[in-house]
């Protein structure tokens, strides 16, 4: 069964009216609030049964008694509406509400039929399906009601601006108060009570424009046109016509007031309060000019409607023979006026009968047999409800023809509005009919609700507990089979048997029924029996069933109707039975079976919908609430067995290919910019669609054909997202559009940026320099903080922005909203530190800080986990003016303490490579009024009243950076503390490299395409090259042959004692990295985590994966066992080539010329240390940490890299300028390089070890870490930018 559309989406196209604005005035103002808003109404109840904490059918008509109460007519049993008939108009009908359920689904509005109409109509554009409403329930509980709001909001909706689609609304609109007035009637029960069955099918075009709609009838009460009971009357049109007709009609029909006619006198009900008969009788003249019908169409109508009122008062008196007379022949005569048929021929065929007999087939005596009054009458009646039955025919049939739609429809919205099941004192014929149709209308629902579903449920192996239930089958059966026969066709053999004598037919059915007395659902009592329905036991008596099963009108009847001049009377008789022919007609029974049958076939090729009506109470009031009544209808109509199966069951279930097809656009596997993509069968890629929308697992199940989704609520997520998949292509191409612009303005940008920085780089130089004073020669200096291009750019994470009071990248303005600081605030340094952290009974340890120094005060921020998501907060806040003095250690280490004027507070203990520079910027934002303490030892408060040192010592065993331990801060020696800059490199021209890297920007520049299906790679083998001859050694060229040698020219007499010339020597081969390079390590690794590969210096190792993503660590291989390295400690090997093979010795001695000797180590290339950092330029830090990507197979798993306050985080290693191309890492490697080619040349190294060690004023070579997620090794961030 489909569901509603998605939430809070709309049908693209409608044309929807726009919501009112809360507290907008017509002026364009704010308007004064109302008070009424604070005041909503009550729920009573649930809205949905199935949300009962305890499901009984008295806790159903307890919440049903409740929401009735409080005027609340409309509740769910998942996508079941159940509607209590109100008996009064509750206001809930009207435009706006009729607005605010467009584009809803059920669940975001209070229940309605509204809505019902509302997830038809988005089923039948979204799933191209053809829809059906039924709507069931007895009597009186409303059902023509709802079927008409179903309309109503279909015409609504349902767009289309052209004349053409309007004209189908209106006509379908206006098929409600026609076939109202011809069609229904007040009875008992229900003052307007449909007396036949309609199913009405609005047809749509592709768009979901109407563009026809047929009307299928069923079934007719004709007899009520001649019999009614007390107080009840005939179909409205009787009475709208008599009080309403024009003086024109009057005066040709003849036509008086209602009490003037049998038929419309004798029940003694002329009015019923709340009916208008005049203005009801202008609405049906208004819908029959919608329609289309004619003038003369209509008048002739009339006629029909006054010539039936005039014989309905043709009155019979017995004559002395004992045979009918009329008593009036003034009014046979009237009636032949208004059949246009002769006088004489009226009255023959109301008191006579004609009698034919046949011989063999041949035709034999014509008697005239006269009628006595009860047969007159009886063929009166058959007359009246002839000509009645067949005008309500051909005006369906009119109907039809004008709504007929003009072009082919794509699929159709179904509303079945069909008497409800009835037990009266006296039940006939009738009540068989009209309770069998809903016989077989509640075995549908047992069908696809109960049945079906759970068949379905074990058939495609879903995890199921079966729910029991009544199946109505077997009653169906008794009523409509053949074999063995039930009553219809028993009633079909009595006819056949003894169709002269009705009497004897009936006893002659009443024989036959005492066949079906083995069915437990019937029962046979005498001149009655009982059936058990599904809604009740209801005694029907067998007197005149077989007269009315039979159906025929006799042949004195039909020559009347064959004489008339009228040509509409003759188009209402157009077919008359063939009395030679030996195949019988069909009768009222074979017609509504084969009419129920054709329809269920209809409702079942359509995903239905279902509204259950109840009647509330039989008085028709609007406040009493019959609670037996209404809980004998919640068990016939199987509430209780509704809300089970829905609560244990699936919302919704489509076959692997619809499902695919609908929903395939949600997942990147199966499809791309709106095209599927995917390979796989139907079922996986339900499966991955499913699974890639993040759908929790019980939520859906996969079957064998069909996917299943448990809840409503998962398929309206769904829907969402497939609707606004289309809203985020067009918000990509918006991005991708704003990104270029960006791009531009980027690069506009670093223009005016290296402009700024070479025009005024002074100043940066300048206040390095004076943090060398600062330090005053009384602390060891870092190699990496004495570089040439080392500046002091202050902002590193981009915080401040160009003016440091606001608008820089997106991580430093998240930054400075954290901090809370004031709009005028200057940023003059940001970075990334370290804070020491005590713990309780342990050692402190390091964890990650932002670190940001205003002119105002210095700010600590801290990521951490909050909830599940990732929160960077303001830790702590120190006003500049509460710092009375910085401590530094005199050696080469990054930490400093501040010591704050605070006893509440602790002092904060920070590890930051910047520390010259925040201790430079401080002075100069305080004008030196802070003290720069410079000591092995420093004393900090540890916490209130508490002091606390911390101590530095040296030790050369610490190959990295500096060592924290119980207060102990360990580093070996660095650079001598009188150290100074090294004078600025000069700067060479480099390559104009695309911008690929920078704020604002993606990788690959202004264009994204990593979302694009990656092509697969053609598999290349490398060539070898070719062997020298007579060795073995691969890799060395064949010789080239000299020019002008005598293979080249000489001649056949060549004379063979001619000496001939030694060839040449090969020509040198460029040496080629082998197809498993083997590198030398240069220095001492030491590891620290599982996974790396520890080296002694000059270790050889084969390096099998080099990683591409710039993190600096490569996969290598020593003696089998494999492990991670930094790529910086590694230098390829570089293989000479082999010498060439000796030149022969010529015939004369002599010198042969010397080879040459195989290629210097001077000669080769220098090998560059891969730098430890990729990233971007020089002296440029990346607002956010860098996420890099790890090989896969056994290698770190791949993540993101997010700074967290975790107290078993690695420190962060940031070096300014370390690891950029073209930055201090190359140059210090081409300075190496260098260092090694002249030690080569003067002959050192000789046996390839011309790397050496590192120069001794350096230390070694910081070790990059290994790709995110290795180890749990923190990925460092880039190097700071400006």
């Amino acid at each position: 069964m489909a569901i509603s559309k998605k939430a809070g989406a709309k049908k693209a196209g409608a044309v929807s009216k726009p919501p009112p604005s809360k507290g907008a005035s017509s002026k364009g103002g704010v308007a004064k609030a109302d008070w009424r808003e604070g005041f909503k109404k009550a729920q009573a109840g649930v809205s949905d049964m199935t949300l009962l904490s305890k499901v009984t059918n008295e806790a159903i008509n307890d919440n049903l008694q409740k929401r009735f109460q409080n005027a609340e007519i409309y509740t769910y049993i998942g996508n079941v509406l159940i509607s209590v008939n109100p008996f009064r108009d509750l206001g809930i009908y009207t435009e706006d509400i009729l607005q605010s359920y467009r584009g809803k689904n059920r669940l975001e509005m209070t229940p309605h039929v509204f809505a019902i109409a509302e997830g038809a109509y988005y089923n039948m554009n979204a799933y191209k399906e053809n829809q059906c409403v039924i709507i069931s329930g007895e009597s009186g509980a409303g059902k023509t009601e709802a079927a008409k709001r179903i309309m109503q909001y279909i015409a609504a909706v349902s767009g289309g601006s052209n004349s053409g689609i309007q004209d189908v609304k209106d006509m379908v609109l206006a098929t409600n108060p026609l076939l109202e007035s011809f069609g229904c009637a007040k009875t008992l029960r229900n003052n307007n009570s449909s007396r036949h069955g309609k199913y009405l099918e609005i047809m749509f075009n592709a768009h979901g424009e109407p563009i026809g709609a047929n009307i299928t009838n069923y079934l007719l009460e004709k007899n009520r046109v001649v019999q009614q009971i007390h107080d009840e009357r005939n179909f409205h049109i009787f009475y709208q016509f008599t009080k309403a007709a024009t003086a024109t009609h009057r005066e040709n029909y003849g036509i008086q007031g209602p009490e003037a006619y049998a038929y419309t006198a004798n029940s003694q009900c002329l009015d019923v309060n709340g009916i208008d008969d005049h203005a009801d009788f202008r609405e049906t003249i208004s819908a029959m000019n919608t329609i289309g019908l004619t003038a003369d169409e209509q008048d002739n109508i009339f006629r029909m409607i006054a010539a039936i009122l005039w014989i309905g008062n043709v009155q019979y008196v017995e004559n002395q023979e004992g045979n009918a007379e009329i008593s009036d022949p003034g009014v046979p005569d009237f009636v032949a006026y208004l059949l246009e048929v002769d006088a004489g021929n009226v009255t023959k065929a109301l008191t006579q009968r004609i009698m034919e007999t046949q011989r063999g087939g041949r035709r034999g005596s014509v008697y005239e047999v006269p009628l006595n009054p009860t047969q007159a009458a009886a063929a009166r009646d058959a007359l009246a409800k002839a000509i009645y039955n067949n005008m309500f025919d051909w005006i369906v049939e009119r109907i039809n023809q004008s709504m007929n739609p003009r072009t082919q429809s794509s699929n159709v919205i179904g509303v079945l509005d069909i008497y409800g099941f009835e037990i009266f004192d006296n039940n006939s014929f009738e009540q068989l009919c009209i309770n069998y149709v809903n016989e077989k209308l509640q075995q549908i629902f047992i069908e696809l609700t109960l049945k079906k579903e759970q068949e379905e449920y074990a058939y495609e192996q879903i995890q199921w507990t079966p729910i029991k239930y009544f199946n109505n089958k077997i009653v169906c059966d008794l009523i409509e089979e053949k074999r063995p026969p039930g009553i219809f066709s028993a009633l079909n053999d009595a006819c056949a048997t003894a169709h002269a004598d009705p009497t004897a037919a009936d006893n002659s059915f009443i024989q036959r029924t005492g066949m079906l007395s083995s069915n437990p659902h019937f029962d046979s009592r005498g001149t009655k029996f009982l059936i058990k329905h599904y809604a009740g036991d209801v005694m029907y008596n067998v007197q005149g069933m077989t007269d009315k099963n039979k159906d025929s009108l006799l042949k004195d009847i039909l020559d009347l109707v064959d004489s008339s001049t009228n040509s509409y009377l003759q188009k209402l008789f157009p077919d008359r039975p063939d009395p030679n022919s030996k195949k019988r007609p069909p009768t009222a029974g074979d017609r509504i079976k084969a009419s129920a049958n054709a329809l269920v076939e209809n409702l079942m090729r359509a995903q239905p919908s279902y509204i259950r009506t109840i009647k509330p109470n039989q008085n028709k009031s609007p406040t009493e609430y019959d609670s037996q009544a209404i809980l004998h209808q919640i068990k016939y109509l199987g509430l209780q067995e509704n809300i089970r199966v829905r609560r244990a069951g699936f919302a919704y279930r489509n076959t692997f290919e619809k499902m695919v097809e609908r929903f395939y656009l949600l997942s990147p596997n199966t499809s791309y910019a709106g095209e599927y993509t995917w390979q796989g069968d139907a079922r996986s890629g339900c499966e991955r669609i499913l699974t890639d929308t993040g759908i929790a697992r019980e939520e859906w199940q996969m079957g064998v054909t069909k996917a299943f989704i448990k809840n409503p609520e998962t398929l309206f997520a769904l829907e969402t997202m497939r609707d606004r998949y289309w809203h985020n292509m067009a918000m990509r191409i918006q991005r991708a559009y704003r990104n270029y612009l960006r791009y531009k303005e980027e690069c506009a940008r670093r223009i005016q940026r290296m402009w700024k920085n070479n025009k005024e780089g002074l100043q940066y130089i300048q206040l390095r320099d004076y943090g060398h004073q600062v330090l005053a020669g009384r602390k060891e200096r870092r190699r990496f903080s004495l570089l040439g291009l080392r500046r002091f750019m202050g902002d590193y994470l981009d915080v401040g922005g160009a003016n440091g009071k606001g608008g820089g990248s997106a991580e430093g303005q998240m930054l400075r909203q954290a901090t809370g600081m004031a709009a005028g605030e200057a940023v003059a340094f940001s970075s990334r530190a370290q804070l020491l952290v005590s713990r309780l009974g342990r050692s402190s340890v390091r964890s990650p800080r932002f670190l940001i120094l205003t002119d105002k005060a210095v700010y600590i921020l801290v990521t951490q986990l909050v909830n599940k998501q990732v929160s960077t907060t303001c830790e702590r806040r120190i006003n500049l003016g509460a710092i009375s003095a910085v401590g530094l250690s005199n050696l080469r280490d990054d930490w400093l303490v501040l010591n704050v004027n605070n006893a509440e507070e602790a002092d904060p203990i920070l590890h930051c490579y910047f520390k010259t520079e925040l201790v430079t910027h401080l002075l100069q934002r305080t004008n030196g009024a802070i003290n720069v303490i410079v000591s092995n030892s420093l004393e900090y408060s540890k916490k209130k009243g508490k002091k606390a040192q911390i101590t530095f010592r040296k030790d050369e065993t610490v190959q990295k950076d500096d060592v924290y331990k119980s207060s102990a801060v360990s580093v070996c020696s660095g650079e001598p503390a009188n150290s100074v800059s090294r004078p600025a490199p000069k700067k060479k021209p480099g390559l104009v490299r695309p911008i690929t890297q920078g704020k604002l920007l993606r990788a690959g520049g202004p264009s994204n395409a990593n979302n694009k299906p990656k092509p697969r790679a053609i598999p290349r083998s490398t060539p070898t090259p070719a062997k020298l001859p007579g060795s073995g050694a691969a890799g060395t060229a064949r010789p080239a042959a000299a020019v002008g040698s005598a293979s080249a020219g000489a001649g056949v007499g060549a004379t063979r004692s001619a000496p001939r010339p030694p060839p040449p020597p090969p020509a040198a081969v460029a040496p080629s990295e082998p197809q498993v390079a083997r590198y030398k390590a240069l220095y001492v690794f030491a590891t620290e985590n599982a996974g790396e590969m520890a080296l002694d210096k000059d270790d050889v190792v084969e390096v099998t994966q080099k990683d591409e993503t710039g993190s600096g660590w490569w996969l290598v291989k020593k003696n089998g066992v494999e492990g991670w390295a930094p790529s910086n400690y590694l230098e390829l090997i570089v293989q000479a080539a082999p010498k060439p093979k000796a030149a022969p010795a010529p015939p004369v001695k002599r010198a042969a010329p010397v080879a040459p000797s195989a290629t210097t180590a001077s000669q080769r290339p220098a090998v560059a240390a891969k730098p430890a950092f990729g990233g971007a330029a020089a002296g440029v830090v990346q607002p956010k940490p860098v996420v890099k990507t790890t090989p896969a197979g056994g290698k770190p798993h791949e993540r993101a890299a997010a700074v967290q306050a975790d107290a078993a985080a690695a420190p962060v290693s940031v070096m300014p300028g370390l690891g950029a191309p073209g930055g201090f890492a190359a140059v210090l490697a081409k300075k190496k390089a260098e260092n090694a080619a002249a030690a080569a040349a003067a002959g050192a190294g000789a046996n390839g070890k011309g790397a050496g060690a590192p120069p001794a004023v350096a230390a070694k070579p910081v070790v990059a870490p290994k790709p995110a997620g290795s180890n749990g090794r923190a990925m460092p961030p880039p190097p700071p930018r400006r």
